[in-house]
């Protein structure tokens, strides 16, 4: 029995003992990448190819991991696409610091709620999975103040996760490694204790042998905190061999030749890619992905000077993603691109580019006079619905009529001004015949105005309120416009108090619009060549002269003060037009009508048969379309 005991007590010495030294174990003389290929484990949650780590998988982030280790290089800057495993590279290196040369570690997220995810998502099944993490951090306990959900203690320091808006633990955490995560999405100022980035760079001047790490996606040209850093460094871009003159040119969407058809289903287009090629821009010569995958690849440093002040930086797109085909970075692209809010994602997270926010169209206001059409009705064959946007000056209302149709087709129905003050009823009167009336096509059927967005800025705001609030009935809403870049378009209508001699009475509903993204819209689909989707008629009468498009396209995206802002063209003094058009888009945009439905109630015959053929009268009656409740 004694024996027996013994033999217990020597066990659990040796267990202690192995423990021990495996905690307290001198560091390996391995490089970050080598470290991974032995240890590290893919989770299955996070990784379509779970289990063992192969740098060979990702040769690309090779040279980014041992960046880390070089004692030379204090800060590593990574701008690249998405999928191309960047956070892996970033954990590795993570890992690599707790388990071989540990100190101090603040890991950067946007937002305490990022952090709070990246920790339960990818960071604790990381720790679950590689044994040598295991070994050294304990699990996450709500009681236990050295391990929770944004502390990790481990022998030789702890890993603390902060968000860029949390000013405290970036002011007073001192770290030797920092982590800055999707640099570009962070708050410029941290609870007005100025840059995060620079707050936390504060904390790393006790430690020579510190380490910055900085990966983002880029975001807006002119704008993207991760590009100025890129700048600072070695400039180096993963390059590839051309077979055909071996100059060494990094892959960009420009460089891709493709061939794709284009199939309308159920009012829909598809795309389907035939072919992605590479075109090189040094010698034209054409090579198919598959001979571009097996060429020798490097990094090409632009500026590799800037080493010497312990700066690397790079620069990869989704062109060098073992997950992602050519076939399908531009299949993604053609689905994009008439939505400038898609194209812009696809040009960060695919292409690995920022989004120039500039005008889309450099044709001149006669160029575009001369794409206008000449309509056969007041409603030409594709409009599903009409909004109406109208803006209010001292003197007078302006309005514009819009139809929408499928695949965000748009048709310009009737432009013209209401004179007189917004608060005389009589200019209110008018605009009831305006978006009462009905609107027909060539057959005989008809739409009303579905919805109308009121601008209520300017010196009439609380007119305006009284004015919607009567017309609540025929969807007349007033509207705010806020300008942002990350404001959405229209957003859920909220409630206001109408004040009249200084006693409230009443309340009124409106919306507030992103008025930068509709604009933006505005300006990428009348900048589009590729397929025309906007109409506007020549037909006298309607309103669409010379003045339309001098207003229309009056205004262009400028970069002032650190931020991105809409500002008049010179030659351009009136933009009302584009107001007009802004405000029609964004009532259309909250309305969300079933588009399908109403054009299977435009093209059944009018006696309820259900016949798709384009009958429009019956017995002297004519049938009115509008957006109802019920569609």
């Amino acid at each position: 029995m004694a024996g027996k005991t013994d033999g217990k007590r020597i066990d659990r010495l040796n267990a202690c003992i192995r423990k021990c030294v495996e905690k307290f174990r001198p560091p390996e003389n391995i490089s970050v990448s080598q470290w991974a290929d032995r240890y590290r484990r893919l989770s299955p949650e996070n990784s379509a190819e779970a289990g063992k780590w192969r740098t060979e998988r990702t040769p690309y982030l090779k040279e980014i991991m041992d960046a880390f280790k070089d004692p030379k290089v204090h800060r590593i800057v990574v701008v690249s696409s998405s999928q191309v495993g960047k956070t892996e590279a970033e954990l590795n290196m993570l890992a690599y610091a707790i388990d071989q040369d540990p100190g101090g570690i603040m890991f950067i997220m946007p937002t305490v709620d990022v952090a709070k995810d990246f920790s339960k998502r990818r960071l604790a099944p990381m720790i679950r999975d590689t044994k040598r993490l295991r070994k050294k951090i304990a699990d996450a306990k709500s009681r236990d103040g050295d391990n929770t959900v944004l502390k990790k203690t481990y022998p030789g320091g702890m890993l603390t996760l902060v968000g860029s808006n949390a000013p405290a633990p970036l002011a007073g955490t001192p770290a030797r490694y920092i982590f800055g995560d999707e640099r570009d999405r962070w708050a410029r100022d941290a609870g007005g204790e100025g840059d995060p980035w620079k707050l936390a760079e504060a904390r790393t001047i006790t430690f020579y042998n510190y380490k910055m790490v900085e990966v983002s996606t880029p975001t807006i040209e002119g704008d993207s905190p991760i590009v100025d850093s890129f700048h600072t460094g070695t400039e180096e871009y993963w390059c590839v061999e051309c077979p055909h003159c071996h100059e060494y040119v990094f892959i960009e969407f420009e460089h891709i030749l493709y061939e794709h058809t284009a199939k309308k289903t159920n009012h829909k287009t598809s795309y389907s890619v035939e072919k992605a090629e590479f075109a090189c821009p040094e010698c034209g010569c054409i090579s198919p992905e598959s001979v571009m995958r097996r060429q020798p690849h490097k990094w090409v440093a632009k500026n590799p000077g800037a080493r010497k002040n312990g700066v690397r930086s790079f620069w990869i797109n989704a062109f060098s993603s073992p997950w992602l085909g050519w076939k399908t970075i531009v299949l993604r692209y053609l689905e994009a691109k008439k939505d400038p809010e898609m194209l812009k994602t696809v040009y960060n997270t695919l292409f690995g580019k920022t989004w120039n926010g500039e005008r889309f169209t450099d044709e001149t206001d006669g160029e575009m006079m001369e794409r206008r059409e000449e309509y056969d009705a007041e409603l030409p064959e594709g409009v599903l619905c009409l909004t109406c946007g109208v803006d209010t000056q001292d003197n007078r209302l302006e309005y514009e009529i819009v139809g929408h149709g499928f695949e965000k087709e748009n048709w310009g129905i009737q432009r013209g001004v209401i004179p007189g003050k917004p608060s005389d009823g009589d200019v209110w009167e008018r605009l009831d015949g305006i978006i009462d009336r009905t609107y027909r096509f060539r057959e005989g059927k008809g739409l009303k105005v579905s919805c109308t967005f009121v601008d209520s800025g300017g010196h009439y705001t609380q007119e305006v309120y009284e004015q919607c609030a009567k017309r609540l009935g025929k969807r007349v809403f007033a509207i705010k416009g806020k300008d942002g870049e990350d404001r959405p378009y229209t957003d859920l209508p909220r409630k206001t108090r109408i004040i009249k001699e200084d006693r409230v009475i009443g309340e009124v509903w409106y919306y507030l619009i992103g008025v930068d993204a509709g604009k933006e819209k505005i300006m990428y689909m009348f900048g589009d060549r590729d397929e025309q989707k906007w109409h506007i008629p020549s037909n006298p009468g309607k309103g669409y002269d010379a003045s339309f498009f001098n207003g229309l396209l009056s205004e262009q995206m400028v970069f002032r003060n650190n931020k991105w802002k809409w500002e008049k063209i010179p030659g351009h003094n009136r933009n009302e037009a584009l107001d007009c058009r802004n405000y029609a888009n964004a009532a259309f945009d909250a309305l969300k009508p079933n588009l399908h439905a109403l054009y299977r109630r435009l093209a059944e015959n009018a006696d309820g048969k259900g016949n798709k053929k384009k009958v429009f009268k019956k017995q002297g009656k004519r049938k009115d379309i509008g957006y109802g409740e019920d569609w």
